[in-house]
């Protein structure tokens, strides 16, 4: 059995900050993933948005750290050279129902602390974007978009330059709590058995199922996860866009909406495909193409011009929910000590979007959290 300070299970972009964090508190980090290297989950497959904080409920933790998390991450992409563009967005009606919509979705980003959210008459969104068909519109000017990968690399630069340590292949297979700190079996071409002082567990998809695995921690405080799945398709040829278009937003997600990469690249997604993980555990990140007819009927509302054949199969990630299908919407879940009486572990669950924008902000909560 082997003794550290600290271990942080998962290297995506909320455990590489949380380490970060942690490391730069002065503690001995080391963080722990099953795959080869940073960000291949979640974190490397959604759409690389700054969100603005538009759609969270006032007083939830997405809301607070999505707000707080977007201007920490614009201050940190531009002290560090990190890519990201300061786009805008366009969140868009195309019904009379719709219009009535967004006053609602401004009102609670304003809530939030949201800057510069504005009403547009379709004759101004369309002075915005020719390409576009609206009957009304909302301006978020503080959205943006990253490079997310780039984003997660200068994190682990300064994660490592204050001590941690990134050890990839190693999975956790188990663990259990101990009055010393909890002991972890962990896996890959040597195994070890470790025991930390603190462990967070940033697992992503795999949060709850990690946390089960660890015998002391409370079942009853550990939520079942479930799989939303959404697909993106790209488009071939020029962005008729320069801002990232929005519809009103739809049970599970934002819709099927054009978000632009730094390179140019339109690619609308994702839909909602609720999946069960296969026999072995696996999940399919294939694209099915035939769910692109429904793209087509979902984009041609606000960009009639789509032309068929336009679209190919792009890539898909996988939201962590800890709802099923059909429950309300869900916040982000953080247990420490205060709810589990364990002072060596604290629990990230249900990080989903918009998690990317939240991560430093996240990060520094846990940091407060344990501190001392």
């Amino acid at each position: 059995m082997e003794d550290v300070d600290v271990v942080v299970a998962g290297a995506g972009v909320v455990g590489i900050a949380v380490a970060r964090a942690l490391a730069q508190a002065g503690r001995d980090v080391l963080v722990l993933d099953a795959a080869e290297g940073i960000g291949t989950g979640t974190s490397s497959r959604n759409s690389e948005v700054i969100h603005a904080g538009i759609y969270y409920p006032k007083g939830s933790l997405m809301a607070r750290f999505c707000v707080e998390g977007r201007r920490m991450l614009y201050a940190f992409c531009a002290e560090r050279g990190v890519a990201h563009t300061n786009c805008g967005k366009l969140i868009v009606a195309t019904s009379l129902a719709e219009n009535e919509m967004l006053a609602g979705i401004k009102a609670r980003a304003e809530a939030n602390g949201v800057e510069g959210m504005r009403l547009l008459s379709a004759a101004e969104a369309q002075a915005m974007e020719p390409n576009l068909a609206c009957t009304a519109a909302l301006l978020s000017p503080t959205t943006g978009v990253v490079d997310s990968h780039a984003y997660m690399l200068a994190l682990q630069g300064e994660a490592e330059h204050a001590g941690a340590m990134f050890v990839f292949h190693s999975p956790i297979s188990g663990g259990r709590v101990t009055d010393a700190g909890i002991e972890l079996d962990v896996g890959g071409a040597e195994p070890i058995a470790l025991r930390c002082k603190l462990f967070i567990n940033s697992a992503g998809l795999a949060a709850p199922a990690l946390a089960r695995s660890i015998t002391g921690i409370p079942r009853q405080l550990i939520p079942q996860g479930y799989y939303a799945k959404g697909n993106y398709f790209t488009l071939t040829g020029k962005s008729p866009f320069s801002r990232l278009i929005y519809p009103v937003p739809v049970p599970g997600g934002l819709g099927v909406h054009l978000t632009i990469d730094l390179g140019g690249q339109a690619r609308f997604g994702p839909d909602v495909e609720w999946i069960e993980p296969s026999a072995d555990g696996s999940l399919d990140y294939a694209v099915n193409p035939a769910r692109c007819d429904s793209f087509y009927d979902a984009v041609r509302r606000y960009w009639p011009d789509l032309r068929d054949g336009a679209l190919q199969p792009g890539y898909a990630g996988i939201r962590p929910k800890i709802v099923p299908k059909g429950a309300p919407g869900q916040d982000f879940v953080i247990q420490g000590s205060t709810v589990h009486a364990i002072p060596s572990l604290v629990n990230l669950f249900g990080i989903e979007s918009p998690g990317l924008t939240a991560g430093i902000a996240i990060a520094a909560h846990v940091a407060e959290m344990v501190a001392g």
